[in-house]
């Protein structure tokens, strides 16, 4: 869905002359990516095209390529599918990962609406709406300016990278290709920090318990992505470092982790699910969780957090457990991107 934030009179538009004033200005907010469909098709689709980005997996040799088509893309899409299930938008029959970022679109257009000559639309780095589509969108409505948001607070050459690369690709097929820029990660954003603070204090508030403390997942990825220069770690740190900072916590108030490893190479740790699990057993009965690196719900906060971490939680002795939502398109979320793309736009509106 593409929304313009300028009404145009019924009268024609003059096509420009070379030379005199630009058309309009695209912003193209990118998300990581979701299945078509909650079902092990739908998955498998999805996960051979994640699956096959050099950029997630840096090793495309043979053995991959016969372990992702001979084990991954005949086990996995059948179990994940099921997960997908459990969070599925039956309503919309999507995941909730795209029902938020179709609302973060359209609350965006909303919110710059006074500033003529900007459409703002969506799509997923994979599936769909891709990229290449909505881009042709956008230029088939005058933009010849782009603005591409990779929604991902903390920059690494497996999220925000493989969106350049891809709106790359893209433009390196046109002939007349729009002006592009790209908005940097926002890790430490004061609007960023502030909403991040906001959220949790908020819902804190609507607990019937008091947690012992907070614990702030962030998607992992394989230590060697680290050592070889990604910064992804530093800047997950340097997140929670202000948070606790604004909030006024230290480090066994608010802790920090890493989620979803996959594979047998090691991951950034602490690991998410082994930490909850030592601390339960360690104890602990009261726990809150957080995801500030995701800037939508998705499958690895609504499943793999709220849910399955909830129950090792649980099964290792916790009682409480809560997981907190993502800023999703929520006015402290909508704040950090709406004031993200104005300081990004400067100079063109």
């Amino acid at each position: 869905m593409t929304t313009v934030v300028s009404i145009e009179t019924a009268k024609p538009e003059a096509e420009p002359a070379a030379g005199t004033s630009p058309g309009r200005v695209g912003v193209l907010l990118v998300n990581l990516g979701t299945p078509d469909s909650a079902d092990a098709q739908g998955v498998r689709v999805y996960l051979r095209e994640f699956l096959s980005d050099v950029r997630v997996i840096e090793n495309q040799g043979l053995l991959w390529k016969l372990i992702l088509n001979g084990i991954i893309l005949r086990v996995r899409p059948g179990r994940k599918a099921r997960d997908y299930e459990k969070i599925w938008n039956t309503e919309k029959n999507e995941s909730p990962l795209k029902t938020i970022t179709r609302a973060q679109s359209e609350k965006l257009a909303a919110a710059i609406a006074d500033h003529d000559h900007v459409v703002v639309d969506w799509a997923m780095r994979y599936g769909n709406p891709s990229i290449a589509s909505r881009i042709a969108a956008l230029t088939a409505q005058g933009c010849d300016r782009l603005l591409v948001v990779p929604l991902y607070p903390q920059y690494s050459a497996a999220t925000s990278a493989t969106v350049c690369d891809e709106v790359f690709r893209v433009l390196a097929g046109m002939r007349a290709q729009p002006t592009l820029r790209v908005t940097p990660p926002y890790y430490l954003d004061a609007e960023y920090i502030e909403a991040l603070a906001v959220s949790i204090s908020a819902h804190l508030k609507t607990l019937a318990f008091q947690p012992e403390l907070i614990l702030a997942s962030f998607h992992g990825m394989p230590r060697k992505y680290i050592d070889k220069g990604d910064p992804y770690q530093a800047q997950c740190v340097a997140t929670i470092d202000a948070l606790r900072k604004r909030m006024g916590l230290d480090a066994s108030k608010l802790m920090l982790t890493f989620q979803s490893r996959f594979g047998f190479d090691p991951w950034l740790q602490p690991y998410t699910d082994k930490t909850i699990e030592q601390l339960a057993k360690d104890g602990v009965r009261r726990i809150v969780v957080v995801t500030p690196g995701f800037s939508a719900d998705c499958l690895e906060t609504l499943e793999e957090i709220a849910q399955e971490n909830a129950e090792i939680f649980k099964h290792n002795g916790g009682e409480q457990f809560a997981a907190i939502p993502c800023l999703n398109d929520s006015d402290p979320g909508m704040d950090v991107i709406r004031q993200l793309v104005l300081r990004e736009l400067q100079g063109w509106i």
